[in-house]
């Protein structure tokens, strides 16, 4: 068996995102066991930068070993028991999820639903917590990734408490891309994923638990359903001056996240979250020239994932397909119900640059030119350069 050699490929889909040189580097480290008091100081490192990007105080601040799915399925499993019910946000394919999950716990999910590509309004949440009498959580998924949809969060986590539930919020696409105030937002457990605006390989899922949310978990009336998801055993691996041993964990993706946190930070947030705001101005004014339209309304849009819907005279899968194998650019198709319907194009991290917007607004320009949907060469990318010469974006906000 030969080598494997992966094709080039600007990766401008829903995930994974692009990665920096200095993380694959970091992936090449030796290794160290994983209780190694050196391997356990880039543990405490990781944690520190972490609680820097949710924004939070939060001890129980760790990065499972794991997907982002995994850090969903780990929330959940340690929040509900059998019989518990849970507010879910359902507008997109991880809103579904969360729900499922909910129930596979033998939990009652009570669906607050809202078309895809719209939000959850946040009078619907309370009208259901209003009438489904004792509430375990309400759960959301801050940027959708099936729909690029922006889930207003500030004013859910004060309605929580009103009605003594925690609040969990899916972050896997939202963390390091715009901001995730964790404490300031009264969330009680937040997960995201390391393959979107972090830029780190898939392979690990970032969670921070607050003290009231651990205080339920420990009232637990049965175990948690999944022992190598269990928070309570995990904890003692975490617990800074008492590691103990649960699990081997990965050792080159915690080096490689631990030096891809260190980018965030070399960067800073407010920068990064600039970066991502004018390089999605730019995408959606060329995507717009040529004819694409926004999935979610006017101020619900993710800045670094955008869902357009994709004209009828234009075959999806076609140009998608034109796009991977003639140009080395994968975007991503719709899910579920959007399937064939939209695009997913990610501007995350390291994949949110100038270059990597004009590149694929380019591509598209020529193929629609050679397929006849596109009459005017350039109006794509002078939409783009438009964008690009006026003053950067106003301060992000909630």
């Amino acid at each position: 068996m030969q080598e494997f050699l992966p094709p080039r490929r600007l990766l401008l889909g829903p995930g994974p995102s692009l990665v920096h040189p200095r993380v694959l580097r970091a992936m090449a480290t030796p290794l160290l066991g994983h209780l190694d008091p050196a391997f356990l100081t880039v543990m405490t490192d990781i944690q520190t930068l972490l609680r820097e990007i949710f924004h939070t105080n939060n001890r129980f601040t760790i990065a499972l070993s794991g997907t982002g799915s995994a850090g969903m399925e780990a929330a959940i499993v340690n929040v509900v028991e059998p019989g518990d019910a849970v507010v879910v946000g359902v507008n997109g394919v991880f809103g579904t999820r969360l729900a499922t999950v909910v129930e596979r716990c033998g939990g009652k999910a009570i669906r607050v639903e809202a078309p895809w590509g719209r939000i959850i309004e946040t009078a619907a949440i309370e009208a259901a917590l209003s009438r489904s009498g004792p509430v375990k959580a309400v759960a959301l998924v801050h940027a959708e990734t099936s729909t690029g949809a922006r889930q207003p969060l500030d004013a859910v986590g004060a309605l929580c408490r009103t009605h003594n539930a925690l609040f969990i919020v899916d972050a896997v696409t939202s963390l390091a891309g715009i901001p995730v105030e964790v404490d300031a937002w009264g969330i009680d457990v937040c997960y995201s994923g390391t393959q979107k605006c972090l830029s780190c390989p898939p392979g690990l899922a970032p969670v921070t638990v607050s003290e009231r949310a651990l205080e339920t978990i420990t009232r637990r009336r049965t175990p948690c359903q999944s022992w190598y998801l269990d928070f309570s055993l995990i904890a003692a691996y975490w617990e800074e001056g008492s590691r103990a041993y649960h699990h081997t964990a990965p050792i080159s993706m915690v080096y490689a996240l631990r030096e891809a946190l260190r980018l965030v930070e070399e960067e800073g947030l407010p920068a990064r979250f600039a970066r991502h705001r004018l390089n999605s101005a730019a995408l959606v004014a060329g995507l717009a020239a040529l004819g694409f339209t926004l999935l979610p309304p006017a101020g619900r849009q993710l800045p670094m994932l955008t869902c357009v819907t994709v004209p009828s005279h234009i075959d999806d899968a076609v140009v998608r397909a034109q796009l991977l194998q003639a140009y080395g650019i994968e975007i991503g198709g719709g899910l579920g119900p959007l399937k064939g319907k939209v695009w997913r194009i990610g501007l995350m991290g390291e994949s949110s640059t100038e270059a990597n917007v004009l590149t694929l607004l380019n591509a598209l320009e020529e193929i629609g030119i050679r397929s006849g949907w596109l009459s005017t060469p350039g109006v794509a990318l002078q939409a783009a350069a438009r964008a690009y010469s006026h003053t950067p974006l106003e301060k992000d906000g909630v």
